[in-house]
């Protein structure tokens, strides 16, 4: 893993974004994501969104320290402990966050319909400013901001395999974040994000 460069910072107003496109080089991205693609135990939830329930449109799994559960849009997450690839990787990513996280969140976009709606993480057991490291594996997928207020405010940024996205300070009380679904044939993509819970 990379450290002797330092994350760009993105100037964005009401935010403070970190991004590294090469914090995992190539061979070291494909050989995580295939441990993780056939090794974690990945699920399904439903998810309730205006009163309707549906298949959540993405593979999910959670790892903890501290068996903490993780609750957000009504689903309730219980975590596995963190196997030793993925605790390596924790530790790679709290060296240049300068935050010890307590547990990993990953997605699993299977194909462009695979998708995460706009959303904030700012759930309480996150803390009042949350810090959010995002290691993206696999394909290209983008991802979408938008500010909360002020709608001409927007940025979209193009989540290479092996980069990491920090977002910290106040970013979650002002912008939302998307990874939109596409119609361009694209294939997997595992999305880890590393949070503290309280």
């Amino acid at each position: 893993m990379k450290d002797a460069r330092k994350p760009v910072l993105i100037d964005l107003p009401d935010a403070e974004l970190l991004y590294q496109p090469d914090f995992l080089d190539l061979q070291e991205a494909q050989s995580l994501f295939s441990h993780l693609r056939n090794e974690v135990p990945w699920q399904q939830d439903d998810i309730r969104v205006f009163g309707k329930t549906y298949a959540q449109p993405r593979l999910t799994a959670l790892f903890g320290l501290e068996g903490k559960p993780y609750t957000y849009s009504g689903i309730t997450m219980h975590p596995h402990p963190f196997p030793e690839r993925l605790s390596e990787l924790k530790t790679a990513v709290e060296n240049l966050a300068g935050v010890a996280f307590t547990s990993c969140l990953l997605n699993l976009y299977r194909d462009g319909s695979d998708s995460n709606g706009w959303h904030a993480d700012n759930e309480k057991e996150l803390g009042q400013n949350p810090v959010i490291a995002s290691v993206s594996l696999g394909e290209t997928r983008k991802f979408k901001m938008k500010h909360r207020r002020d709608k001409n405010l927007k940025h979209d940024l193009e989540l290479v395999s092996g980069s990491l996205l920090i977002m910290k300070g106040s970013t979650q009380h002002h912008w939302l974040h998307q990874v939109p679904k596409t119609k361009k044939p694209v294939g997997e993509r595992i999305n880890l994000t590393f949070r503290r819970i309280y």
